[in-house]
C-alpha cells in the first residue's frame, strides 16, 4: 500500500480529550533483546525510521512502556519525537509498575505499585521521553506489593497534578476494573486481543462500553502469527532472547492451528486488496467497545503492511468467513464474531 499523509479516521478515547487513529504504533519490539521479554537484536535507526514512517502515514499515537528494553524503548521514542513540533507530535502513551534490576537484565521485572515508586517511575519516563506530560499512563500489570486501591489512588494523584493527562490499566481483570472505577474513573483499558486470543470480547469490552472507558488492545496480529509471513520454520529459528520462542502459541499443535487461521485470512485480504495483517487488525477493530489497536513495527516497510487496517471495515461476509475459520482450525479461545 502506498503511504499517504492524509488524515486517518479517529475515535474518541473514552471520555478523554484524545481523538486517536484506529491504529497506533506499538514500541515493545523496538526495546530490543537482552531482557526477559525481549524480541532479539534491534537496530535503533530502523526503530526511529519506523516511528517516522508511521507518523508520516497519519498515525497519531505511540504506545510504549518503561519496562520495554528496560527503559530503552522510551529512550528511542524520545529520540524519534525530539525534533517534532508539539502540534505535529503523536500522543505518547506509556506504562508503569514494572521495576527491573539493571545488574540482572534477564531477571523477570517485579510488579511494584507503591506510590513513591510510581512517582519515581513516572519522573524517569518523563525524562527518557523528553516530554512535559505523558498523554496516557497505564499500570502495566496488577501490582504484587500493594493493594489496587493504593496504586490506583497514586495514579489519580498523578493525573490531578498534571504529570499525566489520562490514566488507565493494562492486563487487569473485571474485578480490578470495578474496584478502580469506585476510586476514580478508569480512562482506558489495555488488554490483549486478537482472532487467536479472543477472551477480551467476553466481559471486558462490554464493561468498557458501559463505563465509557476507552480500550486500546495489544497484539492484534498475535505477535506476528496472523501476518501471513510466519511459518513453523521461522518459529523454530527464533533467537534465544526472543520471548516468543518459549510461548505456547509458537509451539506444537497451537502453532499449527494459528498458522492455519492466518492462511484462512488470505481470501478476505484478497477481496479487499490488503494484507492478511491488515485483516487481522480490522477484525479486532470490528468489535464494539474497542477504540484502537496497537500494532508493532521494527522497520519502516512493516508499516506499509498494516496501515490499510486504519481504514478497513470488514463486512458481514468477512466476519462470517473468519468465524468459520476459527471454528475449523480450533485456534485460540473466546467469542468468534462481533
Amino acid at each position: 500500500m502506498t503511504i499517504s499523509s492524509a488524515d486517518l479516521p479517529k475515535n474518541q478515547l473514552g471520555v478523554t480529550d484524545l481523538a486517536i487513529t484506529r491504529t497506533g504504533f506499538g514500541a515493545w519490539a523496538i526495546g530490543g533483546g537482552g531482557w526477559a521479554a525481549g524480541w532479539g537484536a534491534q537496530d535503533d535507526r530502523d526503530s526511529v525510521a519506523a516511528i517516522h514512517r508511521a507518523v508520516d502515514a497519519g498515525i497519531n499515537w505511540i504506545d510504549t512502556a518503561a519496562v520495554y528494553g528496560l527503559g530503552h524503548s522510551e529512550d528511542v521514542v524520545g529520540r524519534a519525537i525530539a525534533g517534532m513540533a508539539r502540534s505535529e507530535r503523536p500522543f505518547i502513551f506509556t506504562k508503569c509498575g514494572m521495576v527491573w534490576n539493571d545488574d540482572k537484565p534477564m531477571e523477570t521485572p517485579q510488579r511494584i505499585g507503591n506510590p513513591d515508586s510510581l512517582r519515581k517511575q513516572t519522573e524517569a519516563s518523563l525524562k527518557r521521553l523528553g516530554v512535559e506530560a505523558i498523554d496516557l499512563l497505564q499500570v502495566h500489570w496488577p501490582s504484587n506489593d500493594v493493594p489496587l486501591g493504593e496504586y490506583w489512588g497514586a495514579m489519580c494523584d498523578l493525573k490531578k497534578e498534571g504529570k499525566v493527562r489520562s490514566i488507565g490499566l493494562s492486563n487487569h481483570g473485571l474485578e480490578d476494573l470495578e474496584a478502580a472505577e469506585a476510586i476514580g474513573h478508569v480512562d482506558t483499558l489495555q488488554p490483549p486481543f486478537s482472532a487467536i486470543r479472543r477472551d477480551t470480547a467476553a466481559e471486558l469490552l462490554p464493561w468498557a462500553r458501559k463505563n465509557k472507558t476507552g480500550v486500546i488492545c495489544y497484539s492484534p496480529m498475535q505477535a506476528g502469527l496472523l501476518t501471513g509471513r510466519f511459518s513453523k520454520e521461522r518459529a523454530a529459528s527464533l533467537p534465544e532472547d526472543d520471548w516468543r520462542r518459549r510461548n505456547p502459541n509458537f509451539n506444537g499443535a497451537a502453532l499449527e492451528a494459528n498458522l492455519a487461521l492466518a492462511e484462512a485470512l488470505k481470501p478476505v485480504a484478497q477481496r479487499h486488496g490488503v494484507s492478511q495483517a491488515a485483516v487481522a487488525i480490522a477484525w479486532v477493530l470490528a468489535w464494539p467497545g474497542l477504540t484502537g489497536a496497537i500494532v508493532g513495527a521494527r522497520k519502516p516497510d512493516q508499516i506499509d503492511g498494516w496501515i490499510a487496517a486504519s481504514k478497513l471495515e470488514l463486512d458481514d461476509d468477512d466476519l462470517d468467513a473468519i468465524a468459520s475459520a476459527i471454528g475449523k482450525t480450533g485456534a485460540g479461545s473466546g467469542p468468534v464474531r462481533p
